[in-house]
Formats: C-alpha cells, structure tokens, sequence
C-alpha cells in the first residue's frame, strides 16, 4: 500500500510540476518586456533595479561590460534604444534561476553608429530577496 501511495504521488507531481513553473515562465516573459520598455524609456531606475549587481552585458559587438559600464553608457546617451521588440521568447526556470532566450529586433544607437539589427538574445535571470534580476546578457547579430 506504501508503495502505491508514493507511484500515485509521484504520478501527481508530475503532473503538477508543469504548472507550477507556467507560472514563473510567465513571470519572466513579462520582466524580459519590462526591461525592454524601461531601456526604450530610458527608465534609469526601473533598469537600475532589474539589472543584478555582478551583471555580465555582453553586445552582439563583442562589447562586455559591467553593470556600471552599461548604466554609464545609457545614462550618458551613448548608448541609446528606440526599439526593443520581442518577437518570440522561449523560458525555462531553475529554481531562483530563468534562463531566457528571445528573438528580438533592436533598433537605436550605439556611440556615433546608428543601429537596427535582428538578434538572438540570451538572458539569464536570477531570484534574489523575492525579486528576478538580470545577472547577464549575450546578444548575437543574426542576419
């Protein structure tokens, strides 16, 4: 009897497992759409609380900087977005860790360089004092 009763809660959680993470996928879909209204926005605060203190932003450019460098950059205008649209997101969720992989179109200006690329997007998100916080960025040109 012990042994049915732990195949059945095994058969339960799994099949719950999936919906549990729906939701934090879910979650992380909507903060990915944040950050990028708030960099469109120039939302230097709403940025400054989404990006982790060791952030790692790499640019499809081969650029990597620290979250320092990045909010530098963006607050002195030589880094600059139009556009950040999400095309499509794939999440999957580890615990306090997300990992999410987009398609996106970036449009805007990057020192003197105009900009309006396709790229491939990999985000790395991390759950820390009951909060999801961008601990690295990767960005490639697709073309």
């Amino acid at each position: 009897m012990r042994r049915l009763a732990g195949v059945v809660t095994v058969i339960v959680l799994s099949a719950l497992l999936p919906a549990l993470a729906a939701p934090a996928e879910d979650e992380i879909q909507a903060i990915e759409k944040s950050w990028g209204a708030a960099v469109v926005a120039n939302d230097y605060d709403k940025i400054d609380s989404l990006l982790a203190p060791g952030l790692i932003y790499a640019h499809s450019s081969g650029v990597v900087e620290s979250k320092a460098e990045y909010m530098a950059r963006l607050r002195s205008g030589a880094q600059r977005y139009e556009t950040i649209d999400h095309q499509k997101i794939a999440v999957r969720v580890y615990g306090d860790t997300a990992v999410a992989h987009s398609h996106v179109r970036m449009a805007g200006k990057s020192d003197v360089r105009m900009f309006d690329d396709k790229l491939m997007m990999m985000h790395f998100w991390v759950k820390s004092n009951g909060r999801w916080q961008l601990a690295a960025h990767q960005t490639t040109l697709l073309p």
